[in-house]
């Protein structure tokens, strides 16, 4: 059985409590699926991935909750999905009720259903847009941005940049069928126009040995010969095949944004704005390398649960959940705006950061994009829209 399980407890010995008054246990757990290497050794998923950032967050948050008597312990475990079961009972058997989950959304949707209310089920990191819509479940909420969020994202500047005519090229795996029906909702929410479409087709095989420059550079220009006029192309490649290789390598020299060229991502380690920078050093002391994704979707899920609680001084699943969903919640989250969650669906509000790799070009929503509620709210499933109804049986609205 894959099955690691490891606990981090921070106290600090200048507390000036002497007693604990309150002990807020949470798990993390990462599910570790086969998967191909990556194109690029740079994407190398670390073995602490996540992980690094829920260390930086504990210590966050038992920086302020060590003078209120409250002790935050965060237990780490990964397995592997045929253990999932196993390994999530065994947290819910440590009576650890407060869930930080690195899933897919199928072994997400499994274990939430397993607890129900008895636990509060947090996502890292799934962004299937089908967990804030007909699949919602009242008793999880949603850190990761859905696949609607990120293509809104990504739509926003290219209509900013009166970029209007797409060359959409998706992958054939379902979920570059997920994404690719993201950007069409979103060409037509913002009034671009997708000129022509084509599938590029996963063969199966190892991208780093089979699928170097020298054959990129020959089959991507033919692959994308003779498309329809077009301004920009649109990269819908979740399962990272294709996308990276597009730039420089189209028929026509044509920007190329999504999954590949300008990218939006929830955080980067070259982003330095808001306070970001300090945050990055921490981390990199911390770890001894880089922020990935997961390690921010982490932290910032752990922030989350040591704000709510040290705002309301419980441990209730229940009643963090209702704080966390209702106007009174706010986080600083190092990108320009402080996040919110919608109470509609257990989304997190947040910028999303589109970048080159090297530096921040731009963030989500863009200027302009303005909303009744908040301009966040431009990104992704807006109330109207979502067929979400597990949060309006909880009476949340």
């Amino acid at each position: 059985m894959k099955l690691a399980i490891f606990v981090v407890s921070v106290l600090f010995l200048y507390n000036p409590v002497s007693a604990i008054a309150m002990e807020i246990k949470i798990g993390v757990l990462r599910i570790d699926y086969p998967a191909l290497l990556p194109i690029s050794r740079f994407d190398l998923k670390p073995d602490d991935l996540g992980f690094a950032g829920g260390v930086l967050a504990n210590k966050d948050n038992q920086t302020t909750g060590a003078f209120l008597g409250i002790e935050f312990s965060v237990t780490y475990v990964t397995t592997s999905p045929e253990e999932v079961i196993i390994a999530f009972d065994t947290l819910l058997a440590d009576k650890i009720d407060l869930i930080v989950l690195m899933a897919e959304s199928d072994d997400l949707l499994k274990l939430a259903d397993r607890v129900g209310d008895a636990a509060l089920v947090v996502n890292a990191i799934a962004r299937d847009t089908s967990l804030r819509d007909d699949q919602c479940r009242a008793n999880v909420i949603h850190i990761a941005p859905s696949q609607a969020m990120i293509a809104d994202a990504v739509t926003q500047f290219a209509m900013w940049k009166r970029w209007k005519r797409w060359f959409l090229i998706h992958g054939s795996n379902p979920k570059d069928h997920e994404l690719r029906d993201a950007y069409r909702r979103s060409a037509k929410k913002f009034g671009a126009r997708i000129v022509e479409e084509r599938e590029f087709e996963d063969i199966g095989g190892s991208r780093r040995t089979d699928t170097g420059h020298v054959l990129v550079q020959r089959q991507i220009p033919v692959f994308t010969q003779n498309a329809k006029d077009h301004d920009v192309v649109i990269a819908a490649d979740a399962s990272n095949v294709f996308g990276l290789y597009l730039p420089f390598h189209t028929w026509n020299p044509r920007p190329v944004l999504g999954s590949g060229g300008l990218r939006p991502v929830t955080f980067h380690p070259s982003h330095e704005a808001w306070g970001a920078t300090q945050y990055q050093r921490r981390f990199e002391k911390l770890s001894g390398r880089y922020l990935q994704e997961a390690d921010y979707e982490v932290w910032l899920a752990l922030r989350v649960i040591g704000e709510a609680v040290i705002r309301i001084n419980s441990s209730s699943p229940e009643k963090l959940r209702d704080y966390i969903l209702s106007d009174a919640f706010e986080l600083a989250a190092f990108k320009g705006r402080k996040v919110t969650f919608r109470s509609w669906n257990g989304q997190m509000r947040q910028p999303v950061i589109l970048t080159d790799s090297k530096i921040t070009i731009s963030v989500s929503p863009q200027e302009g994009y303005l909303h009744r509620r908040s301009a966040l709210d431009t990104l992704g499933l807006d109330e109207p829209e979502t067929a979400c109804t597990e949060f309006k049986k909880r009476g949340d609205l």
